[in-house]
């Protein structure tokens, strides 16, 4: 395994900080500095933004970053255990790295954050989708970020790229896809990580839309989707029961079959609905 900076091999930092990984927070570490460095290139060139960085743990996608020329990394750490590992990346990298100690989800990053951002983490995966669904529903839109690479359990990647018509098309694809671009840009299998985790993970890439790709307003579409997709066996007429008193009438506005299926449906036909509904 191939050194890319002048600190010990990420199996000696876990053994010396004695960093076991906690499953109640969802960990599974990278160690591979190879890997953390191409996971770290995927956004492009670093050198002139910041870097939002989720649940670090021993700083190997850190140093990835780093490495690879990020003018300044935010690293978000809620495990105290590893505030000591991560404060040896800091001084081997003078004034580039910032370590907060705390949740993700209740830390504002933008506060300590300067233009352009970008957000690369191996996520937790307890934590990973609410993180997602956040950054894709902020007040404002174009968002703060310019991209996001994120690291996710296999089988959430693929619901995020999901086209419609299959069962991993769900709330988090038509979410992600009609405010962002997304793809999946790398694969890892389980043994690239410790402790393995039962299932492969893919980092996803995202860059935001200019606009939404279809017009609809954020909170009717997220409501129409969100209950669509609660009763996905549903037919819509009755999943979407409530939501108007001549539902049906309404999605046929749309040009969507009362009696099709939320999987079926694709997401202009969402923001049509969400347009009819407004």
């Amino acid at each position: 395994m191939a050194q890319i900076d002048g600190l010990p091999p990420l199996r000696d930092v876990i053994a010396t900080h004695g960093l076991a990984a906690k499953k109640s927070l969802g960990q599974n570490f990278l160690l591979d500095l190879n890997l953390t460095s191409r996971i770290a290139r995927i956004p492009g060139d670093l050198s002139g933004a910041d870097v939002l960085e989720v649940g670090p743990g021993p700083g190997g996608l850190t140093r990835g970053l780093l490495a690879n020329g990020a003018r300044r990394v935010l690293a978000i750490e809620k495990d105290a255990r590893c505030l000591p590992a991560l404060a040896e990346i800091a001084e081997a990298y003078p004034g580039k790295l910032t370590v907060l100690e705390g949740d993700a989800l209740e830390i504002d990053a933008t506060a300590h954050l300067t233009g352009p951002i970008h957000v690369v983490a191996n996520l937790p995966y307890n934590v990973g989708t609410e993180l997602l669904i956040r950054w894709l529903t902020p007040p404002q839109w174009p968002p703060y970020w310019q991209s996001l690479t994120l690291m996710f359990q296999r089988e959430v990647a693929e619901r995020i790229v999901a086209q419609p018509g299959g069962k991993a098309y769900g709330r988090l694809a038509v979410l992600a896809q009609w405010k962002a671009e997304a793809r999946i840009a790398l694969s890892l299998p389980p043994e690239a990580f410790t402790p393995p985790p039962k299932v492969s993970s893919a980092v996803v890439h995202l860059t935001p839309r200019p606009a939404p790709a279809f017009p609809a307003d954020p909170v009717m579409m997220e409501r129409v989707v969100a209950k669509a997709f609660n009763q996905r066996r549903k037919m819509l007429r009755a999943a979407l029961k409530g939501m108007h008193p001549q539902i049906e009438a309404k999605l046929e506005e749309a040009g969507i079959k009362p009696t099709d299926r939320a999987e079926t449906v694709p997401i202009s036909g969402f923001a049509a609905l969400a347009r009819a509904l407004s």
